[in-house]
């Protein structure tokens, strides 16, 4: 039986930015919310870099990277329904193809981030095939066994070891102080330079994963979370729906995943365990899994807050765990989703509180006087 297409309850944002009259009439809240991006991404380029030293740099650098990760988790999870706990092995797989494409052709920096991005996304395919069958807790469980043999397989591969080629390795076999770092950019090779080309990729992947939220794919994961036999009943075809909100989350994951490798210069296996996708996890959900903002909220509480503990007041990164544990609980309680929605609504409210209180101390004096 041929399959109909996704009916949409509302209108595309596109439709309704578009007048009875045909031409073509932008909302002003749009206008606020591009020139906000606009800007925002203006101060990350040519501001941030100017005022902070090169920790700094290396730390944002991280955070950027860290937000794609906590996106695709977003997708997943908050736009299909789907609970994946494998995104820091996708990670850790780009890393590692990356890395051994790196070491084996003389391929474009963009080239080897596509090359990247492609096999992570033909792996996570392969991963999201029980998403077909599974979901809950059973998908997050195949998906955290999926991070750990990944793990494991790297363990024993040296990950990447450094050596020629794409089998190739060290003279010692193993990683050492001389095994060549993983190159960047010509044009990028400084921490600056590469810093600024870290920003404009995942800004590139944010509006590619804003496209697909807006338009019909959008669509039809929102109907998949909201009921799947509903779904089928309105001619989704929840199969490709699924395993494309899998191919996108990986395939951002793996580009990002090469240019984490790149970053680190020699990239190490142990850096990247299988706690570090449950901190992810705990992460997204305290930003905000429902709002693009949130993944940044994530990437910012992932690499931004345990720089400060450790590096800036000296305090052991692991009571970040502390902090992540109480989030999450405090979000899971009373904002379901998270700080990207809540706190503008805390400010809102926090400003009409002041406002009346403003008025009432006016009007007090004006009836003293």
């Amino acid at each position: 039986m041929r399959q109909t297409e996704p009916v949409a309850a509302t209108p595309a944002s596109g439709d309704r930015a578009r007048p009875a009259h045909g031409r073509l009439s932008l909302e002003p809240r749009l206008v606020v919310r591009g020139a906000v991006v606009v800007g925002l991404l203006a101060v990350a380029l040519f501001v941030l870099p100017e005022i902070v030293s090169a920790d700094w740099i290396t730390t944002f650098t991280n955070v950027a990277i860290y937000s794609v990760v906590a996106l695709g988790f977003g997708i997943l999870y908050g736009r299909v329904g789907m609970i994946s706990l494998g995104q820091v092995a996708f990670l850790t797989v780009g890393i590692w193809v990356g890395a051994r494409f790196a070491y084996a052709t003389s391929l474009p920096f963009p080239v080897l981030l596509l090359l990247a991005g492609g096999i992570t996304c033909v792996i996570g395919i392969f991963v999201g095939l029980p998403a077909l069958r599974l979901s809950g807790l059973y998908l997050a469980l195949i998906t955290l066994m999926f991070g750990a043999a990944t793990n494991v397989v790297l363990s024993v591969t040296d990950f990447p070891n450094g050596g020629g080629g794409f089998k190739g390795r060290s003279a010692t076999g193993a990683l050492t102080t001389a095994t060549p770092p993983v190159r960047r950019p010509s044009w990028a090779v400084g921490d600056v330079a590469y810093y600024r080309y870290v920003v404009v990729v995942c800004a590139l992947l944010f509006l590619l994963a804003l496209v697909h939220v807006s338009t019909k794919p959008g669509r039809a994961w929102a109907s998949i979370r909201e009921s799947e036999p509903a779904a089928l009943a309105a001619g989704v075809n929840i199969t490709l729906y699924k395993l494309w909100a899998f191919a996108l989350a990986s395939f951002m994951t793996g580009v990002v995943g090469f240019l984490l490798a790149a970053l680190v210069g020699v990239p190490r296996v142990n850096s990247f365990t299988t706690q570090d996708s449950l901190t992810l996890a705990a992460t997204a959900l305290i930003g905000g899994i429902f709002s693009l903002w949130g993944a940044i909220v994530a990437g910012i509480f992932s690499k931004l807050l345990p720089y400060l503990f450790q590096a800036q007041w000296g305090v052991n990164t692991f009571y970040t765990l502390i902090i992540f544990g109480a989030g999450l609980l405090q979000v899971l309680l009373t904002a379901p989703g998270g700080l990207a929605q809540q706190f503008p609504k805390d400010m809102a409210n926090l400003g009409r509180l002041a406002l009346r209180g403003t008025r009432a101390v006016l009007g007090s004096r004006g009836r003293t006087s």
